[in-house]
């Protein structure tokens, strides 16, 4: 059996704006997983190579396959509900299976729809695997756990416990030189170190799919990897893309350790909670190759960090912060406005305390409540929820208003916060300095997606 993987056209990282495009892990791990099943795989990673969709059905017809995997998360169920009609249109006696964490969390409305045969739902490396060696002997689906399709619902399968089974991503089967981060001129690729976050964040879909249990790879097979990408694929940046790669600090200590005693030569970035960092570690980081950090600030209310169960302080926040400059290693931070709880006076000060953190870059999003995440159930029985059109769940436009603030209110603001952060001749004038051209790509990058 033949299995083409597709990420739409159309449907690039939510982060596009800032310069990050990255690869489809989800679609590679499964995409690894078939072929060391012996079945014949390829990826079209549509949106990473521009294709338009007359150029995705010329790939699809050339890759002639029986089964047709497509990944879509909320803002792009749209691109793949599209790209299934139009696989379905061009190869009617193929299997589709659509996954990922929209079709997870909202399977009873995709079967909705005549084009579509299975969903996937949760963590999909071995379901697919399941489904196709079930499809190959005409077995019973039934027996697939964590799929729908007809009217029948499967029990979930269980989460991976040993990530170690797992083999590395299928990344030549995608485009590894169209995939970049914050506009560097350099290969960059992303990775994954463990699955499940224990903190819980109301908004995070990522650990409504993954789970509390935190689950970790082994540092010889995280290293292993980055050794993997530097000799067959020349990388030269890599983004741990775990829910918090700092969460356990002997560990991270321990991948830097791992990473000096090979002299592995390679710059990352990675996600951080404010309440994880110190000197020592961050000292230790930048020594493995660390450089860039990205952090949920998400407000300056102490209230709303707790309503959203952030499990940390304002004070916390400003101290990581502050510790990072000293180390000299760049800063993401990620804000949200427009919480239930927010007000103009809120929102303000949310935008001035940034200002203040002082971070290399900032990220100012729209309270968006994704399907499966507890803040949607929240804001869903309240009736807070003012758009229905899911293309529009990108966190740049509003969806819920709040006590004081409308969507045209929250749009205001946070085109605003944009223009407050990166206008201001300090901060041109600091990241200049540090970061020259990549500043002037990125500031473009951002008004061009606010504005528009």
């Amino acid at each position: 059996m033949k299995i083409t993987f597709v990420n739409p056209p159309q449907t690039a990282s939510k982060y596009k704006f800032m310069g990050v495009i990255a690869p489809p892990l989800g679609l590679a791990y499964m995409a690894a997983v078939l072929e060391e099943n012996h079945f014949s795989v390829n990826i079209i990673d549509a949106s990473a190579s521009d294709m338009t969709w007359e150029e995705f059905e010329e790939n699809l017809k050339n890759s002639n396959p029986d089964i047709i995997a497509i990944t879509a998360l909320t803002p792009t169920i749209e691109k793949a509900l599209k790209t299934a009609k139009k696989s379905k249109n061009l190869f009617p006696d193929s299997i589709i299976v659509m996954g990922g964490y929209h079709p997870t969390f909202n399977f009873e409305e995709l079967l909705n729809y005549e084009f579509i045969d299975i969903v996937i739902r949760g963590e999909g490396e071995y379901i697919i695997l399941d489904l196709v060696q079930t499809i190959e002997n005409h077995g019973d689906l039934s027996k697939v756990k964590g799929i729908a399709f007809d009217n029948i619902v499967t029990p979930e399968r269980e989460l991976i416990m040993d990530l170690d089974l797992l083999p590395f991503p299928a990344r030549h089967l995608l485009p590894m030189d169209n995939y970049k981060l914050l506009n560097m001129d350099t290969k960059m690729s992303t990775m994954i170190t463990s699955r499940g976050c224990p903190m819980q964040c109301s908004f995070c879909s990522s650990a409504s799919l993954h789970g509390s249990k935190l689950r970790l790879r082994s540092i010889k097979g995280i290293v292993d990897e980055m050794e993997d990408l530097i000799e067959n694929f020349n990388i030269e940046t890599i983004a741990f893309m775990d829910d918090t790669f700092t969460i356990n600090k002997k560990r991270v200590i321990e991948i830097c350790d791992e990473i000096i005693r090979r002299n592995i030569k390679v710059l990352w970035g990675c996600t951080a909670r404010v309440d994880s960092l110190n000197a020592d570690i961050l000292k230790k980081m930048r020594e493995a190759g660390c450089i860039t950090l990205f952090m949920g600030v998400e407000s300056a209310e102490q209230q709303i960090l707790d309503d959203v169960n952030k499990k940390t302080t304002i004070e916390k926040v400003q101290e990581a912060f502050k510790v990072c400059r000293e180390e000299k290693i760049r800063t993401i931070a990620s804000v949200v406005l427009g919480m239930p709880g927010d007000t103009h006076e809120s929102i303000k000060k949310t935008v001035d305390f940034v200002k203040d953190l002082k971070p290399s870059y900032a990220i100012f999003s729209l309270a968006t409540p994704y399907p499966g995440t507890k803040f949607y159930q929240q804001v869903f029985e309240k009736n807070m929820i003012k758009v229905k059109d899911w293309s529009k769940y990108t966190l740049i436009s509003p969806i819920i208003d709040t006590i004081e603030c409308s969507l045209d209110d929250l749009k205001k603001y946070q085109t605003i916060a944009f223009c407050k952060f990166y206008l201001r001749p300090s901060y041109l004038l600091r990241q200049l300095i540090t970061d020259g051209p990549i500043l002037l790509k990125t500031i473009w990058g951002v008004f061009r997606h606010v504005l528009s």
